[in-house]
């Protein structure tokens, strides 16, 4: 996380939300850091004298100090949003597809399905479960 915050405010001053929102575009929505994440490190970065804070505009902007910079340019360097190759975000996202329509299915299985149709459907997701499990346990 303090990479990519450092590596963004080397490129300019921006608010916590839309580090989050910057984070997310450039990994493809992979990766979208809570505000539970951002904000105690711009809090940590800000307290360590690397970053500053700027009001004004309604919102607080984050600026790198001058001794804030020299560590931005080497995060900057390989900021951590360069992990994620375009075949890991079309991966990811043909996995968050995936789960979506799963999802839809179940719920419309749950509200319009017979008695008979919801236990087929939860003896195929325990079965599922089962057998993710065991792909993960191939890798051990």
């Amino acid at each position: 996380m303090r990479a990519a915050v450092l590596a963004l405010l080397a490129e300019r001053p921006m608010h916590g939300y839309e580090m989050i929102r910057e984070l997310e575009s450039r990994t493809g929505g992979i990766w979208r850091p809570s505000p539970g994440s951002i904000y105690p490190t711009l809090q940590l970065l800000e307290d360590e004298g690397l970053i500053v804070a700027e009001t004004g505009e309604g919102r607080k902007r984050f600026a790198l100090t001058e001794a804030g910079r020299e560590e931005a340019t080497r995060a900057a360097e390989a900021p951590p949003w360069n992990e994620f190759a375009d075949d890991t975000v079309s991966q990811a996202q043909d996995f968050r597809d995936a789960a979506f329509g799963i999802m839809n299915a179940l719920r419309q299985v749950g509200f319009n399905g017979t008695d008979e149709q919801r236990t087929r459907a939860l003896e195929v997701l325990t079965e599922t479960k089962r057998k993710l499990y065991a792909i993960l346990a191939e890798s051990e």
